[in-house]
């Protein structure tokens, strides 16, 4: 019987926090839960943004925390105040959903506080998840912050104003940073340029910030839609585009020069203990970066064959190094305008619904948009994301295609993508979590990384079970997407763990990836930015195959595939151990 504990959450906590003298009181589902929410209250309270993106509209009008140092001693207040409160409970008795939420919310916690001992603020901007980047999307009407009513508006004028001085905050760290020689790569610096160039323009007409006035409600006043118009208009000449431009001139002038050669974490000081950290969270296993690079290496090897039988299936003649050139080059595989991308998903969409009633007995209620990624990001953004919407269904879910370049991008792993990122992907496995009502909003809208990843990943391979890849050219997109993930395990460790040039990691994934240059560039400096997160995707799907067919093998006949998703879905998004305690409870009880 697996002890009810996982193994990994003991190894972590138990080491690191201590034992507690007194006699604790034994916990029940009401009392934890109580304890949960109040946890989850004061996380948004000192969270405002993150509030937003979770659908909380309380906090709106606020920025949070302006520097890093106040930021991180919040994040460290409110882990040990929940990791002591948490220790006063005997969590013995508690039923194994319950138990699970009260070792997922240490487990955390102690994460938390485990990533405080590395300096990440000061390396606070990159080209995929700097500040600029997040507030000019939450400016632009078209994000998490609302505009529907003149007080959303306000709202905005308010937490905006926080800019500014955060800019400020941020060159403050960046300089320590550089005096630490803990500095950014300098091909990743020179990303960040035309991104601030981009949300540092004035031009009202242009600018991104303008969009929310672009399009009032039509219950809005004449006299509201012109205060606001010139409120924004003044926010943006006077506050975020001068903060842009001045954050550009400070990495230009001050930080490119300073910005390393390196590509890897590993070459900073302290970066080896600091990336076998983040390979662990991001995996949610104790895997140590060797160990990764090893599995990568044999999955790529592995899908290296299927491509083989690919190559036959589609009529091609030639090496398997000659048909990963003609992926990359020809141009009946690609697309021409932007417009045909966003065709091309729109007509996937009823493709997949059509069927997803196969492999689930319960859908989400949010619904969901395809949109391309805004102009100002789409350089350095991902092939494809995507965005959760709200709990209330008022803000949709927003599946991302980057139609930068269009003559890049490639038709045949349109698929692919697609069910990875919205069905029955990420839309599926977020949005059902906030919609399952018996959790904690700490698991309803938490998420580890491995299992999220690894459902996009193990959502491709379903694409298989409803006819998704009975399109040989498909099939090769979906071969092509996996072993993009297999490559990720082999490039991240090699660039953070083994001291890989950034130029080496291209050419590594040019071999095994059949992507054009533009992408193979975008992905490798993604890895670069950020250190161990590629590592999750095929880490998690691993697992999910693994848990699939061990309960196939002792269900046999009483093994049920749509039962099977919705257990997996039925915990939210849970580190990869606790997901394989749980399904083994679960093929238990269909045995009983």
């Amino acid at each position: 019987m697996r002890p009810t504990l996982p193994l990994l959450l003991c190894t972590l906590l138990c080491a690191a926090i201590p034992a507690i003298a007194q006699v604790k009181t034994p916990a029940t589902p009401e009392k934890m839960n109580q304890l949960y929410a109040q946890y989850w209250e004061d996380y948004l309270r000192e969270n405002p943004i993150a509030a937003t993106y979770n659908g909380d509209q309380r906090y709106n009008h606020l920025f949070g925390p302006q520097t890093a140092a106040e930021a991180n001693a919040q994040s460290r207040a409110l882990a040990e105040k929940y990791l002591a409160l948490t220790a006063t409970y005997d969590p013995a008795a508690l039923p194994a959903e319950d138990r699970i939420s009260y070792d997922l919310l240490r487990y955390r916690l102690q994460q938390v506080l485990d990533g405080l001992r590395f300096p990440t603020d000061l390396m606070p901007v990159d080209q995929f998840a700097g500040l600029h980047l997040s507030m000019a999307q939450l400016g632009s009407g078209s994000s998490a912050q609302p505009f529907q009513t003149v007080q959303d508006y306000d709202n905005w004028l308010q937490r905006a104003a926080a800019y500014a001085p955060a800019v400020d905050h941020l060159m403050d760290d960046m300089r320590k940073g550089i005096a630490q020689g803990i500095v950014m790569p300098r091909a990743l610096i020179q990303r960040v340029l035309p991104q601030l160039e981009n949300v540092g323009s004035d031009n009202l007409e242009t600018s991104t910030y303008m969009g929310p006035v672009k399009k009032f409600p039509s219950s809005f006043s004449a006299a509201d839609k012109e205060r606001l118009t010139a409120a924004y208009g003044k926010l943006v000449r006077e506050q975020l585009a001068p903060a842009n431009r001045k954050l550009l001139a400070f990495m230009r002038d001050t930080y490119l020069p300073a910005g390393r050669d390196t590509a890897g974490i590993g070459a900073l000081p302290g970066g080896q203990e600091w990336y076998a950290f983040l390979a662990r969270r991001s995996t949610t296993t104790e895997l140590t970066p060797a160990q990764i690079h090893d599995i990568g290496l044999s999955e790529v090897a592995r899908i290296r064959a299927q491509f083989e039988l690919a190559k036959d299936k589609v009529g091609f003649k030639g090496t398997l190094k000659e048909f990963f050139q003609h992926l990359n080059t020809a141009p009946e595989l690609r697309f021409k305008t932007r417009e045909e991308i966003q065709a091309a998903y729109e007509a996937i969409r009823p493709k997949v619904e059509a069927k997803q009633n196969l492999l689930f007995a319960h859908l989400p209620k949010a619904p969901f948009e395809i949109r391309p990624v805004e102009g100002y990001r789409e350089v350095s953004a991902a092939p494809a994301s995507y965005q959760r919407g709200s709990v209330d269904g008022k803000r949709p879910g927003v599946f991302y295609f980057n139609a930068y370049k269009p003559e890049t991008r490639t038709r045949f792993t349109t698929n692919a993508f697609f069910l990875h990122e919205a069905i029955p992907g990420h839309h599926f496995e977020r949005s059902l979590a906030q919609e399952t009502a018996g959790l904690p909003d700490f698991r309803r809208f938490g998420a580890s990384t491995a299992f999220s990843e690894g459902w996009g990943l193990y959502s491709e391979m379903l694409g298989q079970e409803i006819g998704m890849y009975d399109d040989p050219w498909q099939w090769v997109g979906r071969l092509t997407a996996e072993i993009w993930r297999g490559v990720r395990l082999v490039v991240d460790t090699g660039i953070h763990s083994k001291g890989w040039t950034r130029e080496q990691a291209i050419a590594y994934f040019k071999d095994n990836v059949p992507q054009d240059e533009v992408t193979a560039v975008q992905e490798v400096e993604r890895y670069i930015a950020i250190p161990g997160q590629a590592l999750s995707y095929k880490i998690g799907e691993l697992k999910l195959r693994e848990l699939r067919t061990r309960a196939e093998t002792k269900l046999g006949k009483k093994f049920d595939l749509r039962a099977f998703h919705n257990e997996v879905l039925s915990h939210g998004s849970v580190p990869l151990d606790v997901l394989d305690g749980a399904v083994n409870r679960w093929i238990a009880a269909q045995l009983n």
